[in-house]
């Protein structure tokens, strides 16, 4: 039997208060019960909020590294995987939204720049995409991490789930506005493609922008095991990996596939 302890940290970060926000992670973590916690899981963007209309390039240079240090520290310190949100990240003369995990000894094991872009509030206009997906390992289970607008990309989530991800983490900065779309779509992708949804959503405020929390562990039959509220909240939540297996076995939607029938063509 194979059971993960995951911890969710949903952060009310400050806008563009970047030392305020570190310092605050750090206090808090140290007051979690993390004892027993194997991944710990935080949300898009949490040292700066999603996203200053500024310098990024500057705000990466600034900010980058000392959140990758941290977050390094943080995960040797505590014998704990850390999937750490996401970061502004120059890199290649282009400014990427990148989400950073890191396993028990500190190690980056996995950086995935976010794929789609909120058009919707102009991210597209100051950040490049990605243009791959990243699949990485964490005690051998296979994982994947998308970051907010993803979710609503059905093709996405299926070709990680038919690579064979069981576990796939939504690191998010999303709207209270809209936090029903969030709910139903995070279930919908744990039902559909069989697989474990952790879906980590940030709460307060970014100028006039409120998050909505609603932090989210999801399993593969749509069950939640966990929903926080709106306000800033941790909680450990135990999954078992057994059960993908035994619901895939019940129905088994990968054996019964037609794709041949409905290939997308662009």
């Amino acid at each position: 039997m194979k059971r993960l302890k995951i911890g969710i940290y949903q952060m009310n970060m400050r806008f563009l208060d970047a030392s305020y926000n570190h310092d605050h992670c750090r206090k808090s973590i140290e007051e979690f019960n993390i004892v027993d916690t194997d991944i710990l899981v935080m949300p898009e963007t949490w040292n700066l909020g999603f996203f200053p209309k500024i310098n990024l390039k500057k705000l990466s240079y600034d900010e980058k590294n000392k959140t990758i240090d941290e977050m390094a520290l943080l995960a040797r310190k505590n014998d704990i995987n850390i999937v750490a949100g996401s970061i502004i990240n120059y890199e290649n003369e282009n400014v990427y939204n990148t989400s950073i995990s890191f396993d028990n000894q500190g190690k980056i094991i996995n950086e995935y720049n976010k794929i789609h872009l909120f058009s919707y509030m102009g991210e597209d206009k100051y950040f490049s995409p990605g243009e791959k997906v990243s699949i990485f390992y964490i005690g051998g289970i296979k994982c994947a991490t998308i970051i907010c607008y993803d979710i609503r990309f059905t093709e996405l989530v299926r070709y990680l789930a038919l690579k064979g991800v069981q576990i796939l983490f939504v690191v998010a900065q999303w709207p209270l506005s809209r936090i029903e779309h969030w709910r139903l779509l995070n279930r919908c992708r744990a039902v559909e493609n069989q697989i474990f949804v952790v879906a980590v959503n940030s709460c307060g405020k970014a100028d006039e922008v409120i998050y909505g929390g609603n932090s989210m562990v999801i399993d593969p039959w749509g069950n939640v095991l966990c929903q926080l509220g709106e306000n800033e909240e941790f909680k450990n939540v135990e999954i078992n990996l057994d059960e993908l297996q035994k619901i895939r076995n019940t129905i088994n939607v990968y054996r019964d596939r037609k794709y041949y029938l409905y290939k997308i063509e662009e």
